[in-house]
């Protein structure tokens, strides 16, 4: 039997405001417990919620660069359950009228580029947190996070795979943090992912039930779960087993889930518009004032390193990690004047030395104007490709201008034929064998006698001298 995935993808983000969704709470993580609380998230009675601009602004903002219809008329509703962590008995949400709809996020996968559809990006409010154990064994409840501004983004079930979900929740984390609207920290929980899960019979009518997976908190437990639920799944459709539409628990150590409850459907959560809430409009000038302030998204840049810079598809991809390496890399491929020579420096020297120190981009004492000024030394002879390496080594730990290092150092190349002339007369002198190999037919051998120029010269001679005017004297 031939079984298909369907898979779609709940994310919750945590936007990057500074007061939670209805009051001036602040918002900061790992605060004390029950500190940034006040009585309007804490739900005391006689208390009305006032939105925050900024978070709507946000939500407009990711809309717009996941190519969604921005509704000028959205509703904020209430979605009606019991939980210890949610203080009101409600969570406001949206659910009708959305802020965002009809969206996409291009991923690529080993088949090529594939458009994962959105089915709509809406506003709501966080919860608490439940911390079980502890002493004497209590449940107790943390408010800080009750309140926080959150941004759901849903999928439609185009996903196929885990390897697909993966590329999808690091294309939307590239997304969020290039457009500063979440910091995509799943470890922290600014970012959530909540799978949903069946397999079907493409040519026939066997399918079977809908799963949602929760806990779920890194890339890695997403891309196992799934694994592990498509795989059940299979089996179950396979073998002609019943499955249920449930909500189950990822347990990270035994690498399984396990039921958590039956999965509710909308309207067990009893939605209705909020009534202590106005409805958002969102007209054309807000807009366009909320794209006037987006820059250009992942994509497009990606694109345009490609067909305006050169740069293969995968150094373009590098080079748009996030939109701080990328600006980089383009002020310093625009002053150097070679784009493929800086993605060089950036992908390897640069980024091996910022991993081994935990060196932030933006704290890095390398400039692009440093970086364009190492790659200019290197295209004009002054140094070799080998003594740039040093150069920047230097220039990353000291922050000095790559010309001081070089000058400080006396590690100038040497490029002057007149001088290199003799030293290249005694390597020849020196070296009878290597000689007459070269000139029995065997040029491999040029590379003993350059070898002994450069380490004569302590690694300064320019190669490309040396090679041409050694060829010249043995041709001769």
């Amino acid at each position: 039997m031939t079984t298909q995935a369907l898979i779609g993808l709940e994310v919750h983000a945590q936007l990057l405001t500074e007061s939670k969704m209805f009051c001036g709470c602040p918002t900061d993580f790992g605060a004390p417990p029950n500190t940034h609380v006040c009585p309007v998230c804490t739900a005391q009675p006689g208390v009305l919620p006032v939105p925050n601009q900024r978070a709507v602004e946000m939500v407009v903002r990711t809309g717009l660069a996941l190519h969604c219809d921005i509704a000028p008329h959205s509703v904020f509703a209430r979605k009606n359950y019991y939980y210890p962590d949610l203080p009101k008995n409600y969570q406001i949400s949206q659910y009708e009228l959305p802020l965002c709809e009809n969206g996409y996020v291009l991923i690529d996968t080993d088949s090529g580029p594939k458009r994962i559809r959105v089915r709509r990006v809406h506003l709501e409010e966080d919860t608490g947190k439940n911390i079980h154990g502890g002493a004497g064994a209590a449940s107790r409840i943390d408010f800080n996070r009750c309140g926080v501004p959150l941004m759901e983004i849903v999928s439609e079930p185009d996903l196929a795979s885990a390897d697909e979900c993966r590329a999808y929740l690091q294309k939307l984390q590239l997304i969020l943090r290039w457009m500063g609207v979440c910091d995509g920290n799943m470890e922290e929980g600014s970012m959530r992912c909540e799978p949903t899960v069946n397999v079907i019979e493409p040519d026939g009518d066997g399918k079977t039930a809908l799963v949602e997976i929760k806990n779920l908190a890194s890339f890695r437990a997403v891309h196992q779960a799934v694994d592990f639920e498509i795989e059940r799944h299979t089996k179950a459709l396979t073998g002609g087993d019943e499955t249920i539409r449930e909500t189950r628990r990822w347990l990270q150590a035994e690498g399984r889930t396990e039921t958590m409850r039956s999965k509710e459907e909308a309207h067990d959560y009893r939605y209705f518009p909020e009534p202590d809430l106005m409805p958002l409009a969102v007209d054309e000038a807000l807009i366009e004032h909320i794209q006037g302030e987006t820059p250009e998204g992942p994509d497009a840049v990606r694109e345009r390193f490609v067909s305006e810079l050169g740069l293969s598809e995968y150094d373009a991809t590098v080079m748009t990690q996030s939109v701080e390496f990328s600006g980089f890399f383009e002020e310093a491929a625009a002053q150097a004047g070679d784009a493929k020579a800086v993605a060089n420096w950036m992908q390897s020297d640069f980024a091996r030395l910022l991993n081994e120190t935990g060196t932030p981009l933006a704290e890095a004492k390398v400039t692009p104007a440093r970086l364009a000024e190492l790659v200019k030394l290197i295209a004009d002879g002054t140094i070799s490709s080998k003594m740039g390496k040093d150069v920047f080594e230097a220039m990353f730990e000291s922050g000095d201008p790559p010309s001081k290092i070089v000058e400080d150092q006396g590690m100038s190349q040497i490029s002057d034929a007149s001088a290199l002339e003799p030293i290249i007369e005694r390597a020849i002198a020196e070296n009878p064998d290597a000689v007459e190999k070269y000139k029995s037919g065997k040029k491999k051998a040029l590379g003993a006698l350059v070898g002994q120029v450069m380490k004569e010269t302590k690694g300064q001679a320019n190669p490309a001298v040396v090679n041409q005017l050694l060829s010249q004297m043995l041709d001769n």
